[in-house]
């Protein structure tokens, strides 16, 4: 899916950085044309600074979106979910993180909690990064406790893990 909305924008990088930057932070577009979060709506050149381009860019990447009924319906209905991952330092939360080799083989976030679980370890929560929408999807753990190295050992043996960080 990502590659068919990046496609729409392929005459023009600018745009597609304005659409990348929606689908990363969850922000959709309302009726008027506006970006919002929830209700709140962000500014057309606090987006545009954010990547560098000029705000009229904003402007006529959220018109082609309400142009196009399938990107329409899309960036109406986005949203954001709330993340503890940038919060772990402050309260004392594990992230861990997780790489691999094919994002869309079945049963990797079972695999991975399940792993978890049979270490004692209680999830607080679980972002699974959409392989549509990013080059690299990593599947992230939140956790109070802290991993030890017998679980970290089991998580790097499944066949999927390419690569594991902890913060």
């Amino acid at each position: 899916m990502f590659d068919e909305i990046m496609e729409k924008f392929e005459g023009s990088p600018s745009q597609q950085a304005v659409i990348r930057l929606l689908l990363e932070r969850g922000f959709s577009v309302n009726d008027d044309g506006r970006v919002v979060s929830g209700g709140i709506e962000i500014p057309n050149t606090g987006i545009a600074r954010e990547i560098d381009v000029d705000r009229r860019v904003v402007d006529s990447t959220t018109n082609a979106i309400l142009d196009d009924p399938e990107l329409r319906r899309i960036f109406q209905n986005i949203s954001q979910v709330p993340s503890l991952m940038d919060l772990a330092p402050v309260l004392n939360l594990t992230v861990l993180s997780i790489a691999v080799d094919n994002a869309e083989q079945k049963g990797i976030v079972a695999q991975v909690t399940g792993t978890l679980a049979d270490n004692d370890i209680s999830i607080r929560q679980t972002i699974s990064e959409d392989p549509e929408f990013t080059d690299e999807p990593r599947l992230y753990l939140i956790t109070d406790q802290d991993i030890s190295g017998t679980a970290i050992t089991e998580l790097r043996d499944l066949e999927f893990v390419r690569k594991i960080e902890l913060q």
